[in-house]
C-alpha cells in the first residue's frame, strides 16, 4: 500500500512540475499546499524526476565558468544552462547539492544562486534553494550567479534538469550535471572568513608585496600601449566592523575615487577617521608602466601590523586606464584557528568592477551611472567588448598577485609552536675589523676632513674621508685605503644630540624574507622615554639588512645561469659602482617567485679624480607649457658655472615635467555635401538644393557648425507663351485636385501620363532641432499603364527645409 502511495504522489509531483515549467500545454488538479511543501521532500522528488530520461544526450549542458574542477569557499561563479543548436528548451531547474544527499534536508543544499535576469529566472515557489524560469517560452540559454560555500563544505553537485516540448531530460552523470570539490588552501590551515574573535597573541609584522602581471603579452587583446598603470595602493589593517570594500557591496567615496581616478587621497581619509578600528595604513606608490621585469624595477611592497582585534587586511589599486576596474584584498584574516599568526598568503588577483562607471573597455569615455551598482568581480562573460571577453565562458588570466609575508613577531606569544625554523634561528652579528692593515711599505698623507653626511634627515646614511699616496716603497705590494667610509645620520640625529631621547634594545631580527637564496630581514626598538622639551626623538627604531639563508639552492627550485661579466665601472674617476648579471633559467615548479639574485652592484675605485664639486646657478622657472591645449611637457634649465678644465660635470643641467591644460577644441564635422536635386520645375526658372548631415556636434570651444542645406537656380527651357508645359500643367492640376481632397483619405488615385500615382507621404521628422535641417516626403507608382514611358511615371521626391531657427 505505502508503495502504491509512492508512486501516486511522485507521478502527481511530476505533473506539477512540468506544469509549472511548461506553462498551460495541459490542466492538472493542483494537490493541497501542505502535501507539495519542501519539508514534505518536493524538492528531492522533482530532482528524482526521471521522466524519458536521455543517457549521453549532448543537445543540452550546463557549465560553471571556468569549467573548474575545485571552487573557492566564497567565490561567485557564473553557471549557465545552455541547448545546441538547433535545440531550445522551454523550462528548466537548477540546485546544487552536497554530494551524496538526496535534498531530503535544509542542510543539502547548499551555496547561494543569484538572479541575474528577473524576466528570464526565479526562485521556485515551493523549493526556495532551487532557480527556474520566470515565463514557459523557447529558450537556448540562461544565465545566474552561484556564490560557493563557506570553507570545509567538501565536493557538492549543481544539478539542472530541462523541459522541451512536454519532456523532462534530467542527468545525474552526464552533461547537466557539474561536479566541484572545495580548492585546498596552498597555505596551511587559516581560519575562515571572518574569524570573528582571533585568540592570538601579541602582535605580529607583515610585509605586502605587489606583483603586476598586466602586460600586452598576458592581455594582448585592446591592451592600452600608452597609459598603462597601476595608481597608488591604499589599505589597512583593521577589524571586524569595519569594510574597506566587499563584493557584494557598494563603492564608498573612496572607493570610487580609486576606482575611476586612481586618487588614494579621500579612501585615506576615509580610513584614518575610523580611528581604533585601523591599525596600520597601507600606502604604495603607483606603477608606470604597469609592468616591467623585475631586473629593471623591484615589485613595490609596504608594511603593516596586526593585533588580536585588528587582524584583517584590506587594499585595492586601480587598473588604469580603466572605468571602474580594481584589484585587491577584502577582509583578508590573518589569525589563525591555532591562536597564532599566518605565516604566508598568497593570492592571484583578477579585476573587479567597482559598480560607479558603465564603460565596457580600458579606455571607454566617462559614462557615471545613475544609481551605484554592487561591486563584483569581472568575468569573461559581460560584454564582447570587454578585453576579457571569451564567447566560451572561460576563466580570466590573473593581472596580479600578492605576497603576504610574516617578518616579525612582538609581544608574548600563545601560540608557542614555532611555524617554521626561520622562527628559531639565532641571530649571528659579525664582528667588525677595527684594526689597521696598511702595509708598512705605503706611505699616506694625513686623512682629510669627512665629508657632508649623505642623509639629510635621521635615516641611515655614509660620509667618506680621502688620503693621497705619496710613496710606494715595494712595488709588489698593493696599497689600498686609499678612502673611508662610515655611517652617519642627519645634523641633530647623532647619540650624542640626541641623549635624552630613550630607546630600547633591538629586538631579535625578523626571519629572512627569503627561504632560499638572499632576501632581507629587519628589527625594531622602541622609545622608552621623549626628550623633555617634548621634541619627537628623531633616533631611528627600525633597521633592514640583507640576508641569506642555504645559499646553495636546490636546482629543482629555481635554475640560473653563472654570473656575467662586470660591466664597466660607473665613474672615470674616484669611487663608482659596476654591476652584472645572470638570469633565470627555470623559475620554481609552484609559480612562486625565484629567490636567487639576478643583479650584484659593487663599488669600484678608479684614479683619484682631481676636480672641484659642480657649480651650478640655480634652477630657472619652468617654461610655459609646449602645448596650447591638452597634455604637453614644460622645462627648466641651470647652467655651470665651474670652468671646464676642473672636470666633467655630471649633474643635470635640464629637467622636464609633464603639464596639463585645458582640453583641445573639436570643431565641427559634417558630411559630405549630397549631390543636388532635380530642379523643381519642368520649364522656365526653378531651384534646386543639396544637403549634408552633422557628423560631431563642436565641443571645448571648436568651429561652430555652417549651413546643412544649399539652394541655387534652376533654368531648364523657357515655357511657351500662354501654354504652359503639359507635364507641368498637369502637376499643378493634381494639386489642385489634392488640396481640394479630404483630409485623412486612406488613399488618393493621382493622374500622371500613363500611370496612377499614390498620394504623397506625410513629411519625415526633420533632421535637426534648430540651425537648419531637411524634411521629405514620397509620392510612389501605383499603377503602370502600357503606354506608360519611364520618363512621366516614376516615383517623386519633395525636399524642404525646417527648424531654420538658429540654435
Amino acid at each position: 500500500m505505502m508503495a502504491v502511495n509512492g508512486i501516486r504522489s511522485r507521478l502527481l509531483l511530476l505533473l506539477c512540475f512540468i506544469s509549472t515549467a511548461a506553462g498551460n500545454m495541459f490542466a492538472f488538479t493542483e494537490e493541497p499546499s501542505e502535501r507539495v511543501g519542501k519539508g514534505d521532500g518536493y524538492c528531492s522528488r522533482i530532482l528524482r524526476a526521471q521522466s524519458n530520461k536521455k543517457e549521453g544526450n549532448n543537445d543540452f549542458r550546463l557549465r560553471v565558468e571556468g569549467d573548474p574542477e575545485t571552487y573557492h569557499p566564497g567565490s561567485t561563479y557564473r553557471v549557465t544552462v545552455m541547448a545546441s543548436s538547433p535545440s531550445y528548451f522551454r523550462g528548466f531547474t537548477l540546485i546544487a547539492l552536497r554530494e551524496g544527499t538526496e535534498g531530503d534536508n535544509d542542510s543539502d543544499y547548499i551555496g547561494n544562486f543569484q538572479i541575474i535576469d528577473e524576466e528570464e529566472t526565479q526562485f521556485m515557489t515551493n523549493c526556495p534553494p532551487a532557480v527556474t524560469e520566470s515565463t514557459p517560452r523557447r529558450r537556448t540559454s540562461i544565465q545566474v550567479f552561484w556564490t560557493a560555500p563557506p570553507s570545509g563544505s567538501g565536493c557538492l553537485s549543481i544539478k539542472a534538469s530541462i523541459v522541451q516540448k512536454r519532456i523532462i531530460n534530467f542527468q545525474d552523470e552526464g552533461s547537466l550535471t557539474k561536479r566541484m570539490c572545495e580548492k585546498e588552501s596552498l597555505y596551511g590551515d587559516v581560519t575562515e572568513k571572518p574569524l570573528l574573535n582571533c585568540c592570538a597573541c601579541g602582535t605580529a609584522k607583515y610585509r605586502v608585496t605587489f606583483f603586476g602581471n598586466w602586460s600586452e603579452k598576458s592581455h594582448p587583446k585592446d591592451y592600452p600601449r600608452r597609459a598603462n598603470h597601476w595608481s597608488a595602493l591604499i589599505g589597512a589593517s583593521h577589524s571586524k566592523d569595519y569594510v574597506l570594500w566587499e563584493y557584494g557591496g557598494f563603492s564608498s567615496d573612496g572607493v570610487k575615487q580609486v576606482a575611476e581616478l586612481g586618487s588614494p587621497v579621500k579612501m585615506e581619509e576615509e580610513i584614518r577617521q575610523k580611528g581604533d578600528e585601523v591599525l596600520t595604513v597601507i600606502k604604495m606608490k603607483a606603477q608606470w608602466p604597469a609592468w616591467q621585469p623585475f631586473n629593471v624595477r623591484a615589485a613595490p611592497s609596504a608594511e603593516f601590523s596586526v593585533d588580536r582585534s585588528r587582524h584583517l587586511m584590506s587594499f585595492l589599486t586601480m587598473l588604469g586606464p580603466s572605468p571602474d576596474w580594481n584589484v585587491g584584498l577584502s577582509a583578508e584574516d590573518l589569525c589563525t584557528k591555532e591562536c597564532g599568526w599566518v605565516q604566508r598568503v598568497v593570492q592571484d588577483m583578477i579585476p573587479w568592477d567597482a559598480g560607479t562607471d558603465s564603460g565596457v573597455s580600458y579606455e571607454s569615455p566617462n559614462k557615471p551611472i545613475d544609481s551605484k551598482d554592487k561591486i563584483r568581480p569581472l568575468t569573461s562573460l559581460d560584454h564582447p567588448q570587454s578585453p576579457f571577453y571569451d564567447p566560451e565562458g572561460g576563466a580570466i588570466t590573473p593581472v596580479a598577485r600578492v605576497i603576504v609575508d610574516r617578518i616579525a613577531r612582538k609581544g608574548e606569544q600563545c601560540n608557542v609552536v614555532p611555524d617554521n625554523v626561520d622562527d628559531i634561528v639565532a641571530d649571528i652579528a659579525q664582528e667588525e675589523k677595527e684594526e689597521d692593515d696598511t702595509p708598512e711599505t705605503c706611505i699616506y698623507s694625513n686623512w682629510s676632513p669627512w665629508s657632508a653626511c649623505s642623509s639629510a634627515t635621521c635615516e641611515k646614511g655614509k660620509r667618506m674621508r680621502q688620503r693621497m699616496l705619496k710613496a710606494q716603497l715595494d712595488l709588489s705590494v698593493p696599497c689600498p685605503h686609499t678612502q673611508d667610509f662610515e655611517p652617519c645620520m642627519g645634523p641633530g640625529c647623532s647619540d650624542e644630540e640626541s641623549a635624552t631621547c630613550l630607546l630600547s634594545e633591538w629586538v631579535t631580527w625578523s626571519p629572512c624574507s627569503l627561504s632560499c637564496g638572499m632576501g632581507t630581514r629587519s628589527r625594531e626598538r622602541f622609545v622608552k622615554q621623549v626628550p623633555e622639551d617634548g621634541s619627537g626623538c628623531s633616533l631611528p627604531t627600525e633597521e633592514a639588512e640583507n640576508c641569506v639563508v642555504n645559499e646553495e639552492c636546490s636546482p629543482s627550485s629555481c635554475l640560473v645561469t653563472e654570473w656575467g661579466e662586470w660591466d664597466i665601472c660607473s665613474a672615470t674617476c674616484g669611487l663608482g659602482m659596476r654591476r652584472r648579471e645572470r638570469m633565470v633559467k627555470t623559475p620554481p615548479a609552484d609559480g612562486s617567485i625565484c629567490g636567487a639574485e639576478v643583479l650584484e652592484v659593487e663599488k669600484c675605485m678608479m684614479p683619484e679624480c682631481h676636480t672641484i664639486p659642480c657649480m651650478l646657478t640655480p634652477w630657472s622657472d619652468w617654461s610655459d607649457c609646449s602645448v596650447t591645449c591638452g597634455k604637453g611637457a614644460r622645462t627648466r634649465q641651470r647652467t655651470l658655472k665651474s670652468p671646464v678644465e676642473l672636470g666633467e660635470c655630471t649633474e643635470d643641467l635640464e629637467q622636464v615635467e609633464k603639464c596639463m591644460l585645458p582640453e583641445c577644441p573639436i570643431d565641427c564635422v559634417m558630411s559630405e555635401w549630397t549631390e543636388w536635386s532635380e530642379c523643381n520645375k519642368s520649364c522656365g526658372k526653378g531651384h534646386t538644393i543639396r544637403t549634408r548631415m552633422l557628423n560631431m556636434e563642436p565641443q571645448f570651444g571648436g568651429d561652430a557648425c555652417a549651413e546643412t542645406i544649399q539652394r541655387k537656380k534652376c533654368k531648364i527651357r523657357k515655357c511657351t507663351r500662354g501654354q504652359v508645359n503639359s507635364d507641368e500643367k498637369k502637376r499643378r492640376k493634381e494639386q489642385r485636385e489634392k488640396r481640394r481632397s479630404k483630409q485623412g483619405k486612406a488613399e488618393v488615385s493621382t493622374e500622371h501620363p500613363g500611370c496612377k500615382m499614390r498620394p504623397w507621404s506625410t513629411w519625415t521628422d526633420c533632421t535637426k532641432m534648430c540651425g537648419g535641417g531637411i524634411q521629405e516626403r514620397l509620392m510612389t507608382v501605383k499603377q503602370r499603364f502600357k503606354t506608360a514611358q519611364l520618363s512621366s511615371c516614376k516615383d517623386r521626391k519633395e525636399i524642404r527645409a525646417c527648424n531654420v531657427h538658429p540654435c
